[in-house]
């Protein structure tokens, strides 16, 4: 029996990254990059507990700490099995509804967050996304589901796609789910403001640099200074969106 539901935010991290090895601990403006991730996320104003999701290895306990020294939750689990991950830490601290984030989105807009939210709470319905399709920068994803969307998706995906990142399972069964995608006035899916290779991490550097002492600034600040300063772009332009679950497609067996 689950206790008082709880608005959540569940990040997952770890250490391992196969492309930027060590990517959440990478320093931005001396802080680790998780740091910064964590830090937007508690700006979203109705959020009531927020859970860093990682895996039992002995690399990723450093996560564990800086989870317990920012004062939020630390959770371990399954390290490839993502999607049992975050069924089992939700259950254990009663999410409901919850906000998938990834660490490798150190410009996450918490305001943007609070307004899917909102419209999540406001509507019936079991998903809100704003990546399907993407009309935000690579870097600003996320996803809202109910539990029970959660628990039904933890029961029932069998790809390895499908359980390493989570939700493939919603958007493909819109049968068994009422989906929304939120969408932007503007189409910008074509900037990326994600860390996966050296070339995102220096972009991401170079504009927290541009922008200090403030850390905590917004989308639209972003695009001011990309205006301005229109060559950033070039920094990390040769790499495609969603390269971990193109991998992934590939290598889909049944578990």
């Amino acid at each position: 029996m689950m206790s008082e539901k709880k608005i959540s935010v569940m990040i997952q991290a770890r250490t391992g990254s196969s492309r930027l090895p060590g990517k959440v601990l990478s320093e931005i403006e001396n802080k680790p990059m998780i740091w910064h991730v964590i830090n937007r996320v508690k700006k979203i104003k109705s959020v009531q507990q927020i859970a860093l999701i990682t895996t039992k290895e002995k690399s990723d306990k450093v996560l564990l700490d800086i989870a317990e020294n920012e004062g939020i939750i630390g959770f371990t689990g399954d390290t490839k099995d993502v999607l049992n991950r975050y069924y089992q830490c939700a259950q254990k601290i009663s999410a409901d509804p919850i906000i998938r984030i990834t660490s490798d989105c150190p410009v996450i807009d918490p305001y943007l967050i609070e307004e899917m939210l909102q419209f999540f709470l406001k509507n019936d319905f079991d998903y809100v996304s704003n990546i399907h399709p993407a009309t935000y920068p690579d870097g600003l994803d996320a996803e809202i589901f109910s539990f029970q969307t959660l628990e039904k998706t933890a029961l029932s995906a069998k790809l390895n796609s499908e359980r390493e990142h989570v939700t493939p399972y919603i958007e493909k069964h819109p049968e068994l789910f009422k989906i929304y995608n939120f969408e932007n006035n503007t189409d910008l899916s074509q900037i990326r403001l994600t860390v996966d290779q050296k070339e995102d991490l220096k972009l991401i550097q170079k504009i927290y640099s541009l922008m200090s002492p403030k850390n905590d600034f917004r989308l639209n600040e972003i695009l001011d200074l990309i205006s301005k300063n229109p060559k950033l772009l070039k920094i990390n332009s040769k790499y495609k969106r969603n390269e971990g679950y193109l991998k992934s497609l590939k290598e889909d067996i049944f578990l």
